[in-house]
């Protein structure tokens, strides 16, 4: 089965994808990205599940009219989508963007998530992360860069202008990314953290923390690893890693 609509939920329209049969498993791909992103960690069927890939608020073929943009609202945007397809449980796998929305989603309905793998995700935004958001711009963009986003995001340069400009203002905001410990120890879901020990944007000590803090957790330190390092030669590894994980339960 491979059915592709767009919902309108929450004052957006959500585009999303939905492939093969079985247990629901969710993708939630990264910042800038697409759920078509996916297709170079997944490059073939995954048996036994009903893969459901959308693009977040204000990506890829999914709008975004309020101009704003939060891990919280994209939650909320998840959760509204399980509704719609009548998916009460599932199991999810989310990058950097996914991940954090991922954390938000499993406090804030802890019983709908039975198994989730966070790929590059921090309980809360470093000053390192913050600098760098702080240079986010798509003036500094390549010819190259430019092309490669207008693949993926279908309604025009505004949209890649927007998005910027929403990763720009993450660096003055500090109660959407504020996961206590107390706070992660509320989440129910097996948990496998996986996470570069050279990642530019969160430090590993932030991976430890969660690990620590979220009960039924596992962490996967990948060696030299970057920013979502779970592409190109690594993702076979991070394939069968991340499947066997969730299929542990």
């Amino acid at each position: 089965m491979h059915v592709a609509r767009t919902f309108e939920l929450n004052g957006i329209e959500m585009y999303c994808e939905v492939h093969g049969d079985g247990e629901p498993l969710v993708l939630l791909h990264g910042g800038t990205g697409a759920g078509s992103d996916w297709r170079y960690v997944f490059d073939a069927p995954l048996e036994g599940y009903r893969v459901i890939v959308p693009d977040l608020r204000g990506h890829g073929r999914s709008t975004n009219p309020s101009g704003t943009l939060t891990f919280r609202q994209v939650a909320g945007d998840v959760l509204a989508l399980m509704d719609r397809l009548g998916v009460e449980r599932f199991k999810a796998i989310g990058m950097s963007m996914g991940a954090k929305t991922l954390l938000h989603v499993a406090t804030a309905q802890p019983a709908r998530v039975d198994a989730m793998v966070l790929v590059s995700a921090t309980p809360y935004f470093p000053p390192r992360a913050r600098e760098l958001m702080a240079r986010s711009t798509a003036d500094t963009l390549s010819d190259g860069e430019w092309a490669m986003l207008r693949q993926k995001h279908v309604h025009g340069d505004e949209q890649i202008r927007a998005l910027y400009a929403q990763m720009r203002a993450f660096k003055d905001s500090y109660d959407d990314m504020n996961f206590t410990p107390p706070y992660l120890s509320t989440i129910s879901a097996r948990t496998l953290i996986v996470h570069g020990d050279g990642d530019p944007l969160y430090p590993v000590n932030l991976a430890v923390e969660m690990y620590t803090a979220i009960p039924r957790a596992a962490l996967w330190v990948v060696p030299n690893g970057g920013h979502v390092p779970v592409f190109g030669p690594m993702a076979p590894r991070f394939r069968d890693t991340a499947l066997e994980f969730l299929r542990a339960g």
